[in-house]
């Protein structure tokens, strides 16, 4: 029985092989150049899938039109990850004391769709829980700002040319 697995599920399984074999076995297959380049081959003619981004003007619309007795949590959740292009895990593992209800992942992940639908913005389905990152670093190219404060900003690994 063949069995089709897309690049990310087989990338995300050597992550998991790669971890435990150093930990237990001291074995670093990511210096194996076959098993790179089978893993490179599986992603080729595969379309990945882009979070769609909120622009300035629909985050400010949403913002001022979107009643706060329905919406708080939602406008809470957008500020603080576009602010700090958070991922979703970032924003659930946040700590404040006085939070009375716990947010959970899936919640926090649908903020972007449910800004979308609420903005009756098409395809509501592709604001993943990635669009607050993705949103944020356009925020701030289209502000001006350079790439290496971007990456800074977002955690990204910045690369100086050694």
């Amino acid at each position: 029985m063949q069995r089709n697995y897309k690049s990310s599920t087989l990338w995300a399984q050597y992550s998991m092989v790669k971890s435990c074999l150093i930990i237990y076995d001291n074995i670093d297959i990511s210096k194996c150049p076959k098993l790179i380049a089978f893993l490179k081959r599986t992603g080729d003619g595969q379309q990945t899938k882009k979070s769609k981004i909120l622009t300035k003007s629909e985050i400010d619309r949403f913002l001022s039109s979107a009643d706060d007795k329905e919406f708080l949590m939602i406008k809470v959740g957008l500020i603080l990850g576009i602010a700090g292009a958070c991922r979703t895990a970032e924003l659930v593992n946040l700590t404040v004391d006085d939070i009375e209800d716990p947010v959970g992942k899936n919640t926090m992940g649908k903020i972007p769709s449910v800004v979308a639908s609420y903005l009756k913005l098409p395809d509501v389905a592709c604001y993943t829980g990635h669009c607050l990152r993705r949103s944020s670093a356009t925020l701030l190219a289209d502000a001006g700002v350079d790439i290496t404060t971007i990456k800074r900003h977002a955690g990204w690994e910045i690369n100086d040319g050694r």
